[in-house]
């Protein structure tokens, strides 16, 4: 098992040494002392072909390797740190499996002996520590689970403490908009209306806009009706000029810079975990290791029975 930053290092793809991440052209000028073969004419020079495509390069061919090689090198760290992941919930699985019950056996006799010490002394100490114990093994569930969104940080919603209370529950204050706001609706209804749209595009952003008008409506908000107005009479945002390929390589290596930026963060994650720091301490066999720990848990769950015990007499 190797971490994602050792599998790249082993599945680096050709030319990401090198400079700016292009590859090295294969059969350069001079590579173990031997010219470069080019196609020849009769006279044995190089054809005008050749050698005008040679310097005729496109400006953005050198970037367009440097992408290709970066894609190729996030491809392969994805996969290791996808394989790495893997590895990291399978294991994850076989711990709480193989070793959760003896946890909770473990977390249980720890309550019982609190609860025993705290029998035997009163002390008040002892009773808070019985009870924090007690609690690590059967947790209360957060309030917010209980009532699934039904109370804030101020408590209970009133709809929801109405009907708790068998109580009736009122129903939502009905909005009147005012004249001006009715008068606003049906205008931009009228204008902006998704039937009168010739082309697919426009009437999807007229139903978009409808939309937005509706809920506004539906509010009695005359400030956001008179804001949508406006907005209606500037007409469409013009389209602005798309990017040069240029600019689009250069946008795609930066957004390749982030996502390695973000898988490197997800990896550091994983292996610094509890779990990705069992599978270091033996990567070539976890399972062995998994069988240490229960044994470790076993001899205490025979110490902490053995102190029970004592205690109970």
């Amino acid at each position: 098992m190797m971490t994602p930053e050792a599998e790249q290092s082993q599945a680096e793809p050709a030319g990401a040494g090198a400079p700016d991440g292009a590859e090295e052209p294969v059969g350069g000028a001079e590579q173990g002392g031997e010219a470069r073969v080019t196609a020849e004419d009769d006279e044995g020079r190089p054809s005008s072909g050749e050698a005008e495509s040679s310097r005729e390069e496109r400006p953005e061919a050198r970037l367009e390797r440097a992408v290709r090689a970066a894609e190729q090198a996030l491809i392969e760290y994805e996969i290791a740190v996808e394989t790495f992941r893997v590895e990291v919930d399978n294991f994850s699985r076989l711990h709480h499996q193989k070793l959760g019950p003896m946890y909770t056996r473990l977390d249980e006799l720890d309550a019982r002996i609190a609860e025993a010490v705290a029998a035997r002394t009163g002390d008040p100490e002892d009773i808070r520590k019985a009870d924090e114990a007690r609690a690590r093994v059967m947790p209360m569930p957060a309030v917010e689970e209980l009532f699934h969104g039904w109370m804030d940080g101020d408590g209970l919603f009133p709809e929801a403490a109405a009907m708790l209370t068998d109580q009736p529950v009122q129903p939502p204050q009905r909005v009147r908009p005012s004249d001006e706001a009715r008068k606003l609706y049906r205008e931009l209804a009228r204008k902006a209306h998704p039937d009168l749209a010739q082309e697919e595009a426009e009437r999807a952003r007229r139903e978009e806009f409808i939309t937005r008008v509706n809920a506004a409506y539906a509010r009695g908000d005359e400030a956001l009706l008179r804001e949508l107005a406006e907005e209606w009479a500037a007409g469409p945002a013009l389209k602005e000029q798309g990017p040069t390929p240029s600019e689009e390589l250069y946008a795609r290596l930066e957004w390749l810079a982030r996502r390695k930026e973000m898988l490197t963060l997800v990896a550091k994650d994983l292996e610094e975990s509890a779990i990705g720091g069992m599978l270091r301490i033996a990567p070539d066999d976890p399972d062995r290791l998994l069988d240490e720990i229960a044994d470790q848990l076993l001899a205490q769950v025979a110490q902490r029975e053995a102190e029970l015990a004592a205690l109970l007499g």
